[in-house]
This record gives structure tokens, sequence and C-alpha cells, in this order.
């Protein structure tokens, strides 16, 4: 059985599970990231965490670390973590707190827009783009880990991170919320990417190959 990793490869744009709408979960399933083997939603979830972390983000959806399922997870800092990108202080010294929202049901709480913060993706790592609409409030209902509903109202950048996030669990980019132009404009790192996902995905298969002789 493989070991559980201390974190897990993140999936890059181009891989089809990006793009697949994910699935609701308990949390007393069983679940497992091609490549890992099987764990426990909390272990999942531990495991995203650090993946998090260890990427310098402010939230992963399970899709992007190979996982169809409706989870994700997000801290807020101190500090609006955008202003650190890339940075090398340990973001764990900032946390102000955790999330781990399963079945996220994401409900606009201010319909005004805002455009003005810079938004990135871990899975399209390297492109930032500003003008990405977003509700300027929201409130998520979810389960936690212990099986308990839970709510939570959220405004500003964090409202933007939920929304990020629950995109993802809907097969949804930031990028798909600009003009196409935007796209088109870093297409050649986008192709790259592609590539890498691909590259990524062969690699899985073979593995699953030689483990099946």
């Amino acid at each position: 059985m493989a070991q559980a990793p201390r974190v897990y490869p993140i999936r890059l744009y181009g891989d089809p599970v990006l793009r697949r709408k994910a699935r609701p979960l308990s949390p007393g399933d069983t679940l497992t990231v091609p490549g890992a083997g099987p764990q426990t939603v909390r272990e999942v979830a531990n495991t995203m965490l650090e993946t998090m972390f260890e990427a310098r983000g402010v939230g992963l959806a399970a899709p992007q670390v190979g996982l169809p399922v409706r989870l994700f997870v997000a801290a807020e800092y101190e500090d609006d973590e955008e202003e650190h990108e890339g940075g090398d202080a340990p973001l764990k010294s900032r946390v102000l707190r955790e999330f781990v929202m399963l079945n996220p049901v994401l409900t606009v709480v201010d319909k005004k827009k805002d455009r003005s913060y810079q938004e990135g993706c871990l899975s399209i790592p390297g492109i930032y783009e500003e003008g990405v609409p977003r509700a300027r409030a929201v409130q998520v209902r979810y389960t936690d880990l212990d099986g308990q509903e839970r709510v939570i109202e959220a405004d500003d950048y964090l409202a933007r991170v939920f929304q990020h996030e629950t995109d993802h669990l809907d097969g949804v980019f930031f990028l798909d919320r600009l003009p196409p132009e935007v796209t088109e404009d870093h297409r050649k790192a986008l192709a790259s990417m592609q590539r890498q996902a691909k590259a990524y995905l062969n690699s899985l298969a073979d593995a699953g190959k030689e483990r099946a002789k």
C-alpha cells in the first residue's frame, strides 16, 4: 500500500479532473488520491492544508489534487497572502483561521461585484490577473470534519477565496470569468501546463501498470 505523502502534487491546467463537476462526500468516506492510497477525509484535508501552505496558497480544492469530490481547504492570514506570494516567511505563523469545507453551498449576500483584487491559482502557476468579478459578500453553508453543519459569512478577500474554491468544485477556473482574450494572452504558458499535465497523467498510468504486474 502506498504511504501517505506529506504533500500532494497539484494538478495543472489541462488535467481533465479540473473540469469535472465534483461529487458530494461524507466525513466518514475513504478517499484515494491517485498515487497516495486510501485515506480518511480528515487525513486528506490535513494533507491538502500542508500542500496549500507549501505552495503558498490561500485555498486548495480537492480536484486540484486529483479528487473529484466537493471538498476544499482555505486559510485566513493576518494580511492578504496576495501581497506575500512567493515570499519566504512561513505561512503557518500568520494563520488566523483554517477552513475545511465539505459540500459547500455558496449564497451571495452582497451582489455588488468587486474587481479590485489580483487573482491567481495554484493549478495555473505564474499567471495572475486583476478584474475577476466576485460578489463582495457571501454565505457558505457546509459540513465540517465532524459531520456538523456550519454556516459562515465572509466579505472582501475571504469571500473571493471561497468563491474561487467553490468554482473549482464545478470545473471553473478564474480565467473563465475574464474575457477570452485574457486566456489567449497566456496561450503559450497554458499550453506548457497542458503538456505537463499530460505527462503527469501518463506517469500515474505507468505506475499503476507496474503495481498491477
